[in-house]
């Protein structure tokens, strides 16, 4: 009996210990985005849960009741960390997870380390939704989701020390296919990937490579990627619905005259209808360029007026189908843009 004893404690202890060993690091995020990188980093050993959905609008997301449940669980909970989701801390008060406040080492703030632009001189939310550490919607810059990666990677790492390795690992072989997307395969081995996204990130990476040669041709000609199907963007005039589009605009050199909200979160008045129309026929800009959780009656009502196009696109990875990861997303907005300017 006493034998028996001991093997049934012996099973009930392996039982536990592989219990233990086996359970998966939760994660929690704010957006689509960084849940499906963190999916790609975390691989088999971790449970991604977004709360926000990929064709819903980050600013306004309503906390409902699960979230709190999700983030009470949570190992790691990743936000942008700026003022984009001003609804997170009341999510994390709710849920009572000390691990995971700001600050601690459950917390990840994607932005961190992110080069922000429009950052206001004065920090005044009294004009519109401005966002006072700088324009938030860091995703449509594809460079900035490099920083995010390894920003989630470390995160997982302090959860999960003993797999740390495999992370880095993970986030290393995301941004080096980021990097592939972005700039196509011939361009790394001679600039090197700090680079061409220092060149990238400051507008002049296309006149660099223009005046440089390499075997007796000009750089530009090896660029490709992302880079090189965007270049008929490059100079073209749009208009879009909000100021969500400034880091994909300086990376591809398109150029944003107007948006349909006269301020950040503020609704369209008809004398700025009426004004924005005015502009779009002087300057004859054939397309209005929207997120798909805007009203889409009010963007082809501008777009219509002026006989422009509206390129409605999802902001978020999952915001539509087929839009299942990152690189599917920043294919989607450069082919659809692309299509409605008639290239």
């Amino acid at each position: 009996m006493k034998i028996i004893r001991v093997f049934a404690i012996a099973a009930l202890v392996l039982g536990f210990s592989q219990d233990v060993f086996a359970k998966k690091i939760q994660v929690v995020t704010t957006l689509t985005d960084y849940a499906a990188v963190a999916k790609v980093i975390g691989g088999d050993k971790v449970t991604v849960n977004a709360i926000s959905e990929g064709d819903q609008d980050a600013h306004f997301v309503r906390p409902k009741p699960s979230y709190a449940v999700w983030v009470n669980k949570a190992d790691l909970f990743v936000t942008t960390g700026l003022d984009l989701e001003m609804w997170a801390p009341a999510v994390l008060d709710k849920a009572a997870n000390p691990k995971v406040l700001e600050g601690q080492v459950g917390y990840v703030a994607a932005a961190t380390g992110v080069n922000m632009l429009e950052i206001p001189a004065v920090k005044d939310r009294g004009q519109g939704g401005v966002h006072i550490y700088g324009n938030p919607h860091i995703g449509t810059g594809p460079l900035n989701m490099k920083v995010v990666a390894r920003n989630i990677a470390t995160g997982l790492s302090k959860v999960d020390p003993a797999n740390e390795a495999f992370y880095t690992a993970n986030a290393k072989a995301f941004n080096d296919e980021l990097d592939r997307k972005m700039f196509g395969p011939e361009l790394i081995p001679l600039l090197g990937s700090d680079t061409l996204t220092r060149l990238a990130e400051s507008g002049n990476l296309v006149s660099f490579l223009s005046s440089k040669t390499y075997k007796g041709k000009p750089m530009v000609e090896l660029l490709g990627g992302w880079m090189k199907q965007a270049m008929p963007l490059r100079g073209r005039k749009i208009v879009t619905y909000h100021k969500n589009w400034v880091y994909f605009s300086k990376t591809f050199g398109v150029e944003v005259v107007g948006e349909v909200e006269p301020k950040p979160g503020i609704p369209p008045s008809p004398k700025h209808v009426e004004d924005l129309i005015t502009l779009m026929k002087e300057q004859k800009i054939p397309v209005i360029m929207a997120a798909n959780y805007f009203d889409e009656n009010k963007v082809k009502h501008v777009a219509a007026a002026v006989d422009a196009k509206a390129v409605i696109v999802p902001m978020h990875v999952a915001g539509e189908p087929g839009v299942d990861d990152y690189f599917a997303l920043v294919d989607l907005w450069i082919n659809r843009l692309l299509e409605g300017l008639g290239l």
